[in-house]
């Protein structure tokens, strides 16, 4: 019982020196949270924030297609998110001759609203602990009985607590590295569709140059709707479903901001890792980081290369190509902030006052020296895991290829599956596959990616005769020229672009033609390679940093009871809150809390490929034609502000609100100087980036002529002046 305590109270502790560091659980602020929420100005009370009971603000704030956040903005069902969050859907939309990507898309009329591929909305519904349960049901085990035992009963109560015909959905989370359990219980709603977006030069003005910096000028927004059944139940898509009438849905502010507002942020931040060790810290700087950017760098060239040269490719590659620079950009700033800021060494420091704690303690004495071993037998693959990752898959004809293992197994292996099914479900995913697939950048990708295996891996850890064979057949494996015909050949003679090959194959399925089709032949000799010998190492490690995970920081929170602890992201409904703030980011450089419309014009570059303008934004913008969205003591259009919240990934297209609840922007980014955010918050320079929500309604309105999207809003106006 007391250990059950202890995990169900880590959130209700809190001090104010650390008050903009934390997401919170909104269900479990505690009144030391809530006290000092109110000290820095919320107007709200806690069920206003949020309630199972009656509608409150935790009501209108939705998971949006799985990996960002979205907010309801009217009682129509109206969603506010991210550009970059609805990118796919944008782009799956367009076509050459309606390229809403490039130009903009706004529905005049719901008639016009266009479905949304593979989007869909959850709302939480409620949460429930579930700690007690899954630790009776692991109690005496450890290891990989310990997490085969946790994945049955955590897939028990998923079940449970779902109901498919209802579309509820019930998930249980792991907090704390496993110290404590809630089940969060969602209802999906499947029919979404685009309402408006602006053109992308706005959207993603600034484009890579611009990702994680500030000042920042883009207009990061999408409009989506969610859709119910006419007896007002989730349902797919259909003609005759109708707008959702929810059950709270944001306010909309135009009051505007200023340096030192209170700010708040609700939304479903991804993944941190704040409880790392120095071994972790390590690993990242050294191996991971450098490895997986130094994979995506050359993949994006090649990309690159082919969307610049034509606006279809560039329209079939946008989408692809934004989620890969994003984070190949964000593991740069993250290794060179975790070593500018000391991190590995803040971490060993606590490790050794942790070290004198547990010395008496056997439960936890051989914590860090275990670990320490763990680390060391897992370093010598780790590389070789992101190479894999990143690097060989990093091709999509070889994931795709590699897919393929599944239809192998089922003809080699009878309890493998029906191979009929196996085959026709990769039918199907071919079809996706070819109509995404750009060969003259995946080409180029391929051959670097199999040269720079070949330079950066252990030899001992090649996959068997497969880079002697290539010597053999295609010449010296230190030129280039090697891997590019090497590359060519596979591409021309895989079945996986040959429809006739491919549908002899599939009438007539036979595992030695799939294993001796080149393509497959050379994803399954890096997988069955990786599977064969070095996936156990890796298993391993996983099951071993589970668990001394947990048990450092149960210990953790025994050593020291009253410090501040919440639990890390793990895309689970959370509050954050701080303040709109300007910053210093180095000697005599001072950044303004705010951008503006000016700042834009700036930037613009007519013809460039990330700081072009639609004609009628600068014409817009030149006449200073910014109507009920403009800041008058600023006398110009506010574009972005910053706040002192504390975001990660996952948090993109959350709403940021005044100390009323009212939605005064999205949060769409973090700042250079602060990249080690997912392991390590940093007080002085932790900026959130977020659009003011002036810009995205003047680019509705103004920009877009979409005057019926803003009739349908509750606007917050100033009150008016004599």
């Amino acid at each position: 019982m007391k250990k059950f305590f202890l995990a169900t109270s880590f959130c209700l502790l809190a001090a104010i020196a650390l008050a903009d560091e934390g997401m919170w659980l909104p269900f479990l602020l505690g009144e030391q949270v809530y006290n000092n929420m109110v000290q820095r100005g919320l107007k709200l009370t806690k069920e206003q924030l949020y309630s199972i009971n009656h509608a409150s603000l935790k009501d209108a704030v939705i998971i949006f297609g799985g990996g960002c956040t979205g907010e309801i903005v009217s009682n129509e069902g109206l969603i506010f998110t991210n550009h970059h969050c609805g990118y796919a859907a944008i782009a799956a939309a367009s076509t050459i001759d309606h390229n809403y990507l490039h130009d903009g898309f706004y529905a005049r009329s719901k008639q016009e609203e266009l479905p949304a591929q593979n989007l869909y909305a959850d709302f939480l519904l409620r949460i429930d602990d579930v700690t007690r349960e899954i630790e009776d049901s692991l109690r005496g085990l450890t290891g990989e009985e310990r997490a085969k035992k946790l994945q049955s009963v955590v897939t028990s109560i998923n079940t449970r607590f779902s109901d498919a015909p209802a579309h509820v959905i019930g998930r249980v989370n792991a907090l704390f590295k496993g110290n404590q359990y809630l089940v969060f219980v969602y209802q999906r709603y499947n029919d979404i569709r685009l309402v408006g977006a602006p053109p992308e030069g706005v959207g993603k003005f600034g484009g890579e140059t611009d990702n994680w910096e500030w000042p920042r000028h883009n207009c990061d927004f999408s409009v989506f709707r969610v859709y119910m059944s006419k007896d007002g139940k989730p349902s797919d898509y259909s003609p005759d479903d109708i707008p959702l009438k929810p059950k709270y849905f944001l306010p909309v502010s135009i009051k505007g901001v200023k340096e030192n507002d209170y700010a708040m942020i609700f939304g479903y931040p991804g993944a941190t890792d704040r409880y790392e060790t120095s071994f972790g810290v390590k690993l990242k700087i050294e191996i991971e980081n450098p490895a997986l950017v130094k994979l995506r760098d050359v993949r994006l060239k090649y990309m690159m290369e082919e969307m610049k040269k034509d606006p279809s490719v560039r329209l079939q590659l946008a989408s692809s190509y934004a989620g890969i620079a994003n984070y190949w950009k964000f593991y740069d700033g993250e290794t060179k902030q975790l070593i500018k800021y000391h991190i590995y060494d803040q971490k060993k420091a606590a490790e050794q006052k942790f070290q004198q704690w547990a010395q008496d303690k056997p439960e936890f004495k051989n914590i860090l020296s275990d670990w320490q071993r763990a680390y060391d037998a897992w370093r010598l693959y780790s590389m070789q895991r992101v190479y894999i990752n990143e690097g060989i898959l990093g091709s999509p004809l070889i994931a795709f290829a590699a897919s393929l293992q599944q239809v192998e197994n089922a003809l080699v292996r009878q309890s493998a599956g029906d191979p009929a099914k196996a085959v026709a479900s990769a039918a199907e995913v071919r079809k996706k596959f070819l109509k995404a697939e750009n060969r003259p950048s995946d080409e180029n990708i391929l051959a670097a990616m199999t040269m720079m295996f070949y330079k950066d891996i252990d030899k001992n850890q090649r996959p068997i005769g497969f880079f002697e064979n290539i010597k053999g057949s295609y010449g010296d494996l230190t030129s280039e020229d090697t891997y590019k015909k090497y590359a060519a050949d596979i591409f021309a003679q895989t079945m996986i672009f040959d429809d006739a090959k491919w549908n002899a194959f599939v009438a007539n399925p036979d595992a030695s033609v799939l294993q001796n089709d080149p393509a497959y032949s050379y994803a399954s000799a890096f997988l069955k390679n990786w599977q064969g010998k070095y996936i156990s190492f890796f298993q391993d490690f996983n099951t071993k940093n589970n668990d001394l995970g947990r048990l450092y920081l149960k210990g953790i929170i025994l050593m020291e009871p009253k410090k501040v602890r919440y639990p890390d992201a793990t895309f689970t409904m959370r509050i954050s809150y701080g303040t709109v703030k300007s910053y210093n980011p180095r000697d005599a450089v001072h950044y303004d809390d705010v951008c503006t419309m000016k700042g834009v014009l700036e930037k613009y570059v007519p013809g460039d490929y990330e700081f072009d303008l639609p004609p009628k934004l600068v014409e817009l913008a030149n006449k200073k034609d910014f109507g009920q969205y403009a800041d008058k003591q600023k006398g110009d259009l506010v574009v972005t502000f910053i706040t002192t919240n504390d975001i990660t990934g996952g948090n993109s297209g959350s709403p940021v609100l005044n100390a009323h609840g009212e939605l005064i922007g999205l949060c769409f980014d973090g700042n250079y100087e602060a990249l080690s955010h997912k392991i390590a918050f940093d007080a002085v320079y932790n900026r959130t980036i977020c659009v003011d929500i002036r810009y995205v309604l003047w680019c509705i309105d103004k920009l877009g002529g979409a005057s019926n999207i803003i009739n349908e809003l509750k606007l917050v106006r100033l009150p008016a002046t004599k």
